[in-house]
């Protein structure tokens, strides 16, 4: 019988051995902490968006010409179809995907029931630390934490994680793995993360939600502006947090780790034309007689990002709006459009939802095999793969766990 081993048991490695098991080969799952699964209990705060209906290539960064033909063979309609067979319901919401139930112990505990019902042997609290290949058999034997004797297998699957959530078992150590098995691994940034910021301001803004359209600038072209993302923004009392900031924070983190310099430009009024804008502002300034800054602005936006307005443009709340001028109380407006922060730096692993960077996918077949010494196999956050925010990640997991491990069981043995 084909023996394959699964070095890490989360959602990509779970996969990786049903499908195996599934395939007809023996399975060991080595996972490090005490259970699987563990970080499949905290996505969607606790609701795992497991996939999303609207996925093309361009939700992800990495080799996007084999993510897609890895789409192609397992797809967010395979996922629904995987669970589904499993017996969970499935809730969509504007294309994204989660359990009926919207809780994420459910899609764990299915994933644990489906790897019984394949014959997966699971191996908890055991730490992998070497992988070496007998030079008779050709068969890969593992080393482990527990000091137990070697098992060698015909096939390994390495679904270490990332760094994000170390909390949760995901300690970055499955790349030192793959760099002994003479792989290269982009260097890895948080991903899906906030962002601090320098400016003194954030202080009296921290808690406020809002829409805004959000501009990532930086040094990498001669166009300075890398991406834009529109969504709910949240300040903080250290910067910005919420799902179009979460979007940016790779762009910035990289920026950032080569020492370059990144800004956020803020729109707080996405929602207007430029002419509408105009518009607007005009009227407001011929209206402007007999009233104080703070009520020259009533209207604007959230209470206390007006008063931050004011503040930062060197004005107290109480001035005489139309004793500034047209064109000062127009500026001012027009600071709505592009309120510009400094990025210090990406919140830690500890806070990011996923790692950017990874295996060079350059460096594996279409199956996630590496091309350097086959039989070896990648999934999920180990591969130079990221996606943005809104079950792609995950859906990138069941997808890669299901190639390699049906690759593994199905060529070797």
């Amino acid at each position: 019988m084909k023996k394959v081993a699964v070095i890490g048991g989360g959602a990509a490695g779970m996969m990786a051995a049903i499908t195996a098991g599934r395939c007809g080969a023996h399975v060991t799952v080595y996972e490090r902490n005490e259970r699987v699964g563990k970080k499949i209990l905290v996505t969607g705060n606790g609701k795992c968006n497991f996939s999303n209906r609207s996925l093309g290539k361009e939700d992800y960064y990495g080799n996007r010409q084999k993510l897609e033909r890895c789409f192609s063979i397992f797809s967010p309609e395979d996922a629904v179809d995987f669970f589904a067979d499993a017996g969970m319901l499935v809730k969509e919401r504007k294309g994204y995907l989660y359990p009926w139930s919207e809780q994420a112990s459910t899609v764990l505990d299915l994933l644990r029931l489906e790897m019984g019902c394949a014959g997966v042997d699971v191996r908890v609290s055991e730490k992998v630390g070497e992988i070496v290949r007998d030079r008779k058999t050709g068969m890969f034997c593992i080393d482990t934490s527990a000091g137990k004797s070697r098992d060698c297998y015909h096939a390994v699957i390495l679904a270490c994680g990332g760094c994000a959530a170390p909390k949760t078992g995901s300690d970055g150590s499955g790349f030192a793995l793959a760099e002994k098995l003479g792989h290269r691994v982009i260097p890895v940034v948080p991903a899906l993360v906030q962002l601090r910021c320098k400016d003194s301001f954030f202080k009296m803004i921290a808690g406020v939600r809002c829409e805004a359209r959000l501009r990532l600038h930086g040094e990498r072209n001669e166009k300075n502006l890398l991406v834009e993302e529109r969504g709910e923004l949240q300040f903080t009392e250290y910067g910005i947090s919420g799902i179009p900031v979460f979007q940016l924070s790779r762009h910035a983190a990289y920026l950032l780790a080569e020492g370059k310099k990144v800004e956020v430009w803020i729109d707080l009024l996405p929602q207007m034309t430029g002419a509408d804008f105009h518009m607007m502002c005009e009227e407001r300034i011929k209206k402007a007689g007999g009233k104080t800054l703070e009520e020259f602005l009533l209207g604007m936006a959230n209470k206390k990002v007006n008063l931050m307005m004011i503040k930062e443009a060197g004005y107290k709340p109480g001035d005489d709006a139309i004793q500034l001028g047209e064109e000062r109380l127009r500026k001012l407006l027009y600071s709505y459009r592009e309120l510009k922060v400094h990025i210090l730096a990406a919140n830690s692993f500890e806070n990011a939802q996923v790692t950017a960077g990874g295996v060079d996918m350059d460096e594996v077949t279409e199956n996630l095999e590496s091309m350097k010494i086959p039989g070896i196999y990648f999934a999920g956050e180990m591969l130079d793969v990221d996606g943005r925010c809104g079950g792609y990640n995950l859906q990138w997991a069941w997808t890669s766990g299901y190639i390699a491990g049906g690759s593994a069981a199905n060529k070797w043995g």
